[in-house]
């Protein structure tokens, strides 16, 4: 499981103060709050890519693991934004490859394309130029790129506040029953309350 305790942090004022939060293998923790209340920073010190001039005390623990100050690269931790962020130049078949650790080779790797694509209904988008792509199907490209690194746990930074309402619902069962099979605790940041109907974890309000 993924264990906040005690955080704290900030800029040159704090912006949190002592949260904490456990999300359990498999379940969804909703953060909400207003633009500028510390959702993001929150996701980026979780996940080691913050920056150099924020403040900040507290443990973060993955799996009974403290991962408070190691690199990055080192957390097994996925990240998925409100733009996709595929690699226009590649096809769908290519930037899921590129989720891959290079240990998979082959056939090996071919088959766990192919059956990330039949989870998320994209069965024959192989060669599919991401540009073709509607905006709900890109983004469940994205989520199975993220998972198909076998990340311990997956933040989640508005990744739902770009889809129309009907999409958003789609999308966000679909990330749910994902997580719910491959049992990954997941960080949802979000400004929009309504998207607990997704979660299945606390509701958290910052700001």
């Amino acid at each position: 499981m993924l264990e906040i305790r005690g955080l704290k942090f900030g800029y040159e004022e704090t912006l949190v103060s002592n949260l904490s939060f456990t999300v359990k293998p498999g379940e969804m923790v909703l953060i909400h709050g207003p633009s500028g209340c510390g959702k993001s920073t929150l996701l980026s010190l979780i996940s080691g890519t913050h920056s150099s001039d924020v403040n900040w005390t507290g443990k973060i623990m993955l799996f009974g693991e403290d991962i408070s100050h190691r690199p990055p690269h080192y957390r097994s931790i996925g990240l998925m934004y409100q733009d996709p962020l595929l690699f226009p130049h590649l096809t769908v078949e290519e930037n899921l490859a590129f989720g891959l650790a290079p240990s998979f080779k082959g056939r090996q790797r071919k088959n766990m394309i192919t059956e990330a694509l039949v989870a998320s209904g994209l069965s024959g988008f192989e060669k599919r130029d991401p540009y073709s792509l509607s905006g709900g199907q890109s983004s469940r490209v994205a989520l199975m790129r993220s998972l198909l690194a076998a990340p311990k746990a997956l933040l989640l930074d508005e990744a739902f506040s770009g889809l129309d309402t009907a999409l958003r619902g789609q999308f966000g069962q679909f990330v749910a029953l994902q997580l719910q099979e491959k049992n990954i605790p997941a960080v949802l940041v979000s400004h929009n309350e309504s998207d607990s109907e997704f979660t299945s974890g606390e509701i958290l309000h910052l700001g």
